[in-house]
């Protein structure tokens, strides 16, 4: 049967007008009739009202009609043209709820949202005030700037140990023998302008003493206004001792504001010379930039800057550039400032910024002195202790795990928050094929868009990856279910009229800069795990048994009943765009059947890239995980229904279809290889293909080798006979009941280092696997085909959690197995973090040792979950 044509959950999109009437439901009263006027008044000038009357209405009207031909009749040809692809979802936004305004906005404003950078803070809008640190690292005895992540640096560490995710973080950094703490406060004091006021203490050390370039210290904080307002020099810049003024200026969302530089001098001894520069930038407009720095060092100073008089030895410069990007300051800088001035270090300086100003009763020098100096260490130590009551009260680790794996839980729950960012603006899409779209590009711009989302790593993804927001999500709704509906809420707010999401978020230039090109386009019939369902299901379930305050309980609700449409929507997308040539059966699009160059080809939208699946692509393919995404998914939906529909409801429909997919017998006879107990995908597979050196003629008539795929056997409709982490997600969506002879050979695959079990974690892909650890190009190392990735193991944990608890003949055995494995985890990933340094992306099957990008405090910080035990509940 035609995957087309069996009935759906949902059959069809609410417009605007469903959801305003399903806002209006509940809450709706009879309308009180209108009273007729009966007094019988028949005269001429009573009729000759109502003709007048009705002469009104009819021009009204006539009106009306005229405007509708206007607007619909004479429209732009652009819009006309305008695919489906970049029209918004036509319901209200989840982010325009009362619950996001007000107060929960404004507490969220400013942050250290610019996760790509080393230090970076901005305002949740569009154009706003964006303030960063740079500084001169020393690597064999050459000068380089820091200010982007990025591996080549070669930073022993960085990250966050504390953060909170609202106003408050701690992060350290250390760059070859120099130590860098930077420390973020943010406060709402009576006088501040709209988001309150922010500092910044930057803690600087250098540990190897004798060396003599190691001992200087070069630092950079800009600020750039990306609206394009002016930025003033303070007046009495002069005397920068009396007066810790640099620089200030208006805007529309802050009113006045300050900012100052309050240094605090370490000395250790006479000798010891110490130095800072503050870079003010600015966005079309000259920018300042304050040089700070003892007399002996000025004769090394080759750029001249504009010397004002000192006290004492101690003097200001500034210099200026434009820009019309904030991606490119890195360069901007170094090219400004030629040969550098060396300085001496330990020292600390507190950089605070103080909004609205502009009135008598800003109350400058009280918040100043709050955010400085010895109020400000105060604060700093008050705040880290909330942390850690807070953190202790969330995941009670203290009975559960040693005081190294509590360090590193809190590292990974704090560069979790610490890397939530937010970008603003247009995704690029692939033309859909035979539109009529005129463009002389290959792509077509999504709508002007905001997301504050967290990141899988600073250095390599620090932008938005759906798949990847949901295991987020899992951590991030225990700390602070507000965030977490936040983050959910703009994410869903970026679907299209379809009701697809682009699955990876590239917005503006500071994200777009740190993208490879060819993976910059995002194309609309190509779909991601819906790992959203997995928070918003947990959410549920916890709802359920009252876990949250009744004002919290109210909030999720109100967020449930709103994104309901767009649930139902994106729902419907995958159930029809995804679907099979079977009932129940779906595979994931957008794989390249007429690739030569690859293995086997790759499938990016089921998040696991390279891990194998049928040789040769085809629309009768059937997946095995896309099927239990969709059963995570129609459980979901159901379960909303549940909440707001009692009676002649949809529950009923989203209950069949999950009933349906959760089928034994079916799931069975589908992807079920009753000799190795293992589920397999399906589809036109051989085994017998494999990379080959051929020559080919290139430009010229040159001749030159490539490796290209050869197929040594027709390929033949069958199940993919490869064991790995595909193979499991039936057990992970616990379809398999526990008294069931296929729950045992799943516990024996695990268990097995044949297959899947090293003493660091499981596997990602069988040794027994043809293509284990197999390159799938010349320059595509094995990524899904062997290493150990941790929301793999963590969802693959839940269910041998989830089984150990239950009664069954297998309970015990799936308990001994989840303790060895959780402990297994544990233990590496805590080794790891203080070998190196860094949550990893991935961990070798072989010694361990974390592979891949770094820091990943994206998923891998589920490790804190597995501490805790804390798994998504059914």
């Amino acid at each position: 049967m035609s995957g087309n044509g069996r009935r759906s959950a949902r059959s069809r999109i609410k417009s605007s007008t469903d959801v305003d009437e399903f806002d209006r439901r509940r809450n709706s009263k009879p309308e009180r009739k209108v009273r007729k006027d009966r007094i019988g008044d028949h005269s001429f000038i009573r009729i000759l009202n109502v003709n007048i009357k009705a002469l009104l209405g009819f021009v009204v009207l006539a009106f009306f009609i005229i405007l509708f031909l206007i607007l619909h009749l004479i429209k732009p040809v652009e819009d006309a043209q305008r695919p489906r692809v970049v029209t918004p979802f036509p319901a209200p936004k989840i982010m325009d709820l009362p619950q996001f305004q007000g107060e929960h906005k404004e507490s969220l404003y400013w942050g250290t949202y610019r996760p790509q950078v080393y230090l970076g803070i901005r305002a949740r809008t569009p154009q706003s005030l964006v303030a960063g640190l740079m500084w001169i690292g020393v690597k064999d005895g050459r000068y380089f700037m820091r200010h982007v992540c990025q591996d080549s640096d070669e930073l022993s560490t960085y990250g966050w140990t504390h953060h909170n995710g609202r106003d408050y973080g701690h992060q350290v950094l250390i760059d070859h023998g120099m130590t860098l703490a930077t420390s973020f406060l943010k406060s709402k004091e009576d006088g501040s302008g709209y988001g309150g006021d922010w500092t910044v203490r930057i803690d600087v050390k250098s540990e190897k003493w004798n060396e003599e370039m190691l001992r200087s210290a070069h630092l950079f904080f800009y600020l750039a206004d990306e609206d394009g307002n002016a930025l003033s020099l303070s007046g009495d810049i002069l005397d920068i001792r009396e007066n810790s003024l640099l620089a200030l200026g208006s805007r529309m969302d802050v009113g006045g504001w300050q900012l100052h530089l309050e240094s605090v001098l370490v000395l250790q001894s006479e000798n010891v010379l110490n130095h800072i520069k503050v870079y003010i930038v600015h966005r079309n407009l000259m920018s300042t930039a304050y040089h700070l720095c003892s007399m002996p060092a000025l004769s090394k100073l080759s750029l001249k800057l504009k010397e004002f008089s000192s006290y004492d030895d101690l003097e200001v410069h500034y210099s200026g550039f434009r820009t019309p990007h904030i991606h490119n300051l890195s360069d901007l800088v170094q090219e400004s400032l030629g040969e550098q001035i060396s300085a001496k270090a330990p020292f600390k300086i507190d950089i605070p910024f103080l909004s609205g100003t502009g009135l008598k009763s800003s109350r400058v020098e009280e918040r100043l002195n709050s955010l400085t100096g010895t109020s400000l260490t105060r604060e700093l130590i008050e705040k880290q202790n909330e942390f850690d009551n807070k953190f202790e009260k969330c995941f009670n680790l203290t009975s559960k795990v040693d005081s190294e794996s509590l360090i590193v839980g809190k590292a990974a729950i704090g560069n979790m928050l610490g890397g939530i960012g937010y970008f603003y603006g247009q995704s690029k899409i692939s033309l859909p094929k035979n539109n009529n779209f005129k463009s002389h590009d290959n792509f077509i711009s999504y709508w002007p868009a905001e997301l504050y989302t967290a990141v899988p790593s600073r250095s390599f993804f620090p932008r938005g990856f759906l798949w990847d927001e949901g295991f987020h999500q899992l951590l991030i709704w225990r700390w602070d279910i507000r965030i977490c509906l936040d983050i959910i809420g703009h994410w869903l707010d970026l679907m299209n009229i379809d009701g697809w999401i682009p699955r990876e978020q590239i917005l503006g230039a500071e994200a777009l800069s740190k993208v490879p090109e060819e993976f910059v386009l995002q194309h609309p019939t190509n779909g991601n795990p819906p790992t959203l369902f997995l928070v918003l299901h947990d959410l549920i379930s916890s709802l359920k048994r009252n876990k949250f305050t009744s004002m919290e309980s109210n909030e999720i609700s109100s967020f449930l009943e709103r994104a309901f449409v767009r649930l139902e929507a994106w729902f419907q997308w995958f159930n029809t765009t995804q679907s099979g040539n079977e009932m129940s059966s779906y595979f994931w699009h957008g794989r390249d059947g007429t690739t030569t160059r690859e293995l086997n080809p790759k499938t990016l939208s089921s998040g696991l890239d390279d891990y194998p699946r049928a040789s040769h692509p085809s629309g009768e393919e059937h997946h095995v995980d896309l099927r239990c995404w969709m059963l995570l998914a129609a459980e979901c939906m159901h379960s909303i229904t549940e909440l707001f529909w009692k009676e002649n409801g949809p529950e009923k429909e989203y209950g069949s279809t999950a009933k349906l997919l959760s089928d034994f017998d079916i799931l069975n006879q589908m992807h079920l290889d009753k000799a190795h107990g293992a589920y397999f995908d399906f589809g036109n597979h051989t085994e017998k293909v494999r990379l080959s050196w051929k020559e080919v003629r290139a430009g010229n008539n040159y001749p030159t080798r490539e490796l290209v795929r050869e197929t040594l056997e027709k390929p033949e409709l069958r199940l993919v006979p490869h064991i790995g982490y595909v193979s499991l997600f039936p057990l992970m969506e616990k379809i398999i009941p526990s008294e069931s002879w296929i729950l045992e050979k799943q516990l024996d695959l695990i268990s097995n280092r044949s297959t899947l079990w090293t003493d660091y974690g499981l596997r990602s892909l069988s040794k027994t696997s043809s293509l284990y650890m197999k390159r799938n190009t010349e320059h595509d190392p094995p990524y899904w085909r062997g290493p150990i990735w941790m929301n793999m193991n963590y969802r693959i944990l839940s269910a041998l959690h989830h089984y150990s608890q239950v009664d069954g003949p297998y309970r015990d055995k799936a308990r001994i197995i989840y303790n060895d494995l959780r402990g297994n985890l544990i233990r590496n990933v805590v080794h790891n973090y203080y070998q190196s340094g860094y949550l990893w992306e991935q961990y070798d099957q072989k010694k361990g040792k974390g592979k891949g990008a770094r820091p990943f405090t994206g998923w891998t910080s589920l490790v804190l979950l597995i501490m805790a035990e804390t798994y998504c509940e059914r």
